[in-house]
């Protein structure tokens, strides 16, 4: 049969690129470290220091998830070979659609892998917290973010990863004025670094009777998370301010309404982090401190500073000429970057959370310096 001839040859063609994918990922080198934690986790003693075990444990699993990622790519062309072979024999035109569907799928899933060959930063491989501020005009405003909050939990959850709730502040009549979440997952830091900036929506407003067409803002900051095992971040008591407070809120799984929300404000900096779905005040803190402290981070990472101390101001206003993408649903539709200039007409796709080609853009840019301010 022709149609499973070209199948078997763009198959065929693919497989070079596994192979390369191979020594690009370096998996032999890594099933070399797999096996040296494992022998270190057999020692005598190794329970002993739980902090220590706790994070040998932790990077042998992720190095693990490594290889069964490029496993699975490998099981998934060698099924489609017996696929196609089977079909050619029994003359079954009707498993093309399903081998056109798992080429489509291996192609996805080999992208996705090249791509984490260009997460190389310090901290890629972490989990990422993302926070989510209304720029002005109110309820519009709001309701932006809480479209955009949707947005980035279904990309997460399509990607497979665990979504934390850290902190949700209603809208005054709709939508969120403010939320932290974390995102749990290899790499989640890594691919999610390309949506911190500002996200500008236009459409017609569903909250304006006559109509009229509007622009809102929202700020997303995107922060790595940080393991007290790992930082090199010192907050001292004095750098900070904490208060206490009744936390407020849609209620259920979001936030628990005792007076044991906490609220930290870096002094030197004017940086203000809340938490308030823990059960304790201590709990809360704890989540808060953590979150400063991946805040600290992230900008010193992007403004390239040698010391925390070094951060200083305010960060960039929400409104104009600061966005890093559009999303327009009126009079046209249409989410641009204004930094890779990658665009798609499909709006309800990305606000479903179909993101990754905005994500594999920057990252390619970013590995090119292609990048724009």
């Amino acid at each position: 049969m022709l149609a499973m001839e070209e199948r078997a040859l763009a198959l065929k063609a693919k497989k070079p690129d596994l192979d390369d994918l191979r020594s690009a990922l370096g998996i032999d080198r890594i099933k070399v470290q797999v096996e040296e934690l494992e022998q270190q986790a057999a020692q005598p003693g190794f329970w002993d220091d739980a902090e220590k075990s706790q994070e040998v444990l932790k990077k042998t699993g992720a190095l693990k998830s490594k290889i069964e990622g490029y496993d699975k790519l490998v099981s998934m062309y060698e099924d489609l070979e017996v696929m196609i072979e089977m079909a050619d024999e029994d003359e079954d035109e009707s498993m093309l659609p399903e081998i056109d569907e798992q080429m489509k799928q291996l192609d996805k899933g080999m992208e996705t892998a090249r791509l984490t060959t260009l997460l190389s930063g310090e901290y890629d491989a972490k989990d990422a917290i993302l926070t989510f501020h209304a720029g002005a005009g109110g309820t519009e405003a709001q309701d932006w973010v809480s479209m955009l909050y949707r947005m980035y939990c279904h990309w997460a959850e399509a990607h497979g990863y665990k979504v934390s709730v850290l902190d949700y502040q209603d809208g005054d009549e709709a939508g969120i004025k403010s939320a932290s979440i974390q995102i749990e997952g290899e790499n989640a830091y890594g691919f999610l670094k390309s949506e911190n900036g500002i996200h500008r929506l236009v459409r017609v407003s569903p909250f304006d009777a006559s109509g009229r067409r509007q622009t809102s803002f929202a700020s997303l900051e995107v922060m790595p998370t940080m393991e007290e095992v790992d930082t090199n971040i010192v907050v001292r008591p004095e750098d900070i301010r904490v208060e206490v407070y009744r936390a407020s809120g849609a209620g259920g799984q979001k936030v628990n309404k005792t007076s044991s929300a906490v609220r930290i404000i870096h002094l030197a900096t004017g940086i203000v982090v809340f938490c308030q779905v823990e059960r304790s005040q201590y709990q809360n803190k704890d989540v808060a401190m953590r979150m400063l402290k991946s805040k600290l981070l992230a900008i010193k990472i992007q403004q390239h500073l040698d010391k925390i101390e070094d951060i200083k101001g305010d960060q960039k206003q929400i409104g104009w000429g600061s966005q890093i993408r559009s999303y327009v649903f009126m009079p046209y539709t249409m989410v641009k970057d204004h930094r890779t200039n990658y665009e798609t007409g499909n709006v309800n796709a990305v606000m479903d959370g179909d993101l990754d080609g905005f994500i594999n853009a920057y990252l390619k840019a970013l590995a090119n310096g292609e990048l724009k301010e």
